[in-house]
């Protein structure tokens, strides 16, 4: 987004954190680094570039740490998708604000900070908006949430001038219902306030040192859609929602709540609402659906049925086996009447043995063929 005064030019650039190892979300990403999981078969991150193109904002900054070689391979250059990637390694993690001392160098002006595994419905032009019209030192985006004691509570005066952060409270205790949502507009400036060569978080020591200056920083409180991503369950929460359309993205479901490039091929086997990859087959018998989001390449055998379930790429489930309420990397086979319990996470080429039954707390990893019960 390129915004012009007095002459000068100013660009709005913007950084996404993907230094991640995202560990409450292994053994999905153990291969795969937490930016790269996708929601509705496209990789997270791409949706979040998308997002910011959309937006106006092509100058995008990648600090990342952990698998970055497949951030990488995926985005090059960013030519592909309409912007310029710069990355940043960090050899040691950071902490968030780290991160942003780390790529200072490549910061001209002001510039958003997206979390590398929030999902929200946010609109970033309102939330300029919002920020040119107080002028303060940054801009942070709260939401409203039932039991705050998980998050960051942010307190604000009418104005919206924060005054104070309240850091997991216990729930009774929680001052506020307004918490931390992970998206940041900041200016320049606040990378001054940043020690460089060690990790620092954001949130517990950047900002309580930023409202303690005299510029301001403001609160921009929505009631858009928001999760986080860095778990299972939520993880799996973020596909119904797109299916109910409480989180809108641009995919155009048909009347029956079906769609994706391998829809048309398999259609009288699904029950709405289903996304379908490319290259997806179900055998006679077989069932998707409702729920369920099926990776390019999948197989579903005879009388199989998979049901609120997300299955990545090249995904096998043989004759008679049940997927329900899981979540399936890629290239994993599932014998032959197995059952897949809801809540499993099956990793990246796991093996389920014909006949076994995958408990609901079960995570499993490859190399690794299972025995009856997991």
């Amino acid at each position: 987004m390129r915004r012009f005064r007095r002459g000068a030019q100013v660009y709005v650039q913007a950084v996404v954190l993907v230094g991640g190892e995202g560990t409450r979300l292994r053994p999905l990403t153990y291969e795969t680094p937490k930016p790269m999981v996708p929601i509705m078969n496209v990789p997270y991150l791409e949706r979040a570039v998308i997002r910011l193109r959309d937006a106006g904002i092509d100058d995008i900054i990648f600090p990342a740490g952990y698998l970055p070689e497949a951030i990488r391979n995926h985005f090059g250059d960013g030519s592909r998708f309409g912007v310029k990637v710069t990355y940043v390694i960090e050899e040691t993690p950071l902490g968030t604000a780290g991160a942003l001392k780390n790529i200072a160098r490549h910061i001209t002006g002001r510039f958003f900070v997206l979390n590398g595994d929030v999902l929200t419905s946010l609109d970033l032009r309102a939330m300029l908006a919002a920020h040119d019209a107080h002028g303060g030192i940054g801009t942070l985006h709260l939401i409203r949430v039932e039991d705050p004691s998980a998050f960051g509570c942010v307190m604000h005066d009418a104005d919206g001038r924060v005054t104070a952060f309240v850091e997991k409270p216990a729930r009774e205790d929680a001052p506020t219902d307004e918490v931390n949502a992970g998206t940041y507009l900041l200016e320049r400036e606040v990378l001054d306030l940043i020690p460089s060569g060690r990790p620092v978080s954001i949130e517990r020591e950047t900002f309580p040192l930023v409202i303690g200056g005299t510029r301001p920083l403001y609160a921009y409180t929505t009631d858009d859609y928001w999760i986080d991503l860095g778990k299972p369950e939520a993880y799996a929460a973020a596909h119904r929602h797109i299916f109910s359309g409480s989180m809108p993205l641009a995919i155009a479901f048909d009347a029956d709540g079906i769609a994706g490039p391998g829809a048309a091929a398999v259609r009288p086997k699904v029950l709405g609402p289903a996304y379908i990859g490319a290259g997806v087959s179900v055998a006679e018998g077989g069932v998707v659906g409702p729920s369920a989001t099926l990776g390019e390449g999948c197989h579903i055998g005879a009388g199989a049925v998979v049901e609120d379930a997300v299955l990545w790429d090249g995904v096998s489930v043989e004759a008679g086996a049940i997927v329900r309420g899981a979540i399936v990397a890629s290239n994993v086979t599932i014998g032959a009447r197995a059952i897949v319990m809801p809540g499993a996470v099956i990793g990246h080429g796991v093996r389920i043995a014909p006949g076994s039954i995958v408990a609901a707390e079960a995570r499993m990893r490859a190399p690794q063929d299972t025995p009856a019960t997991v």
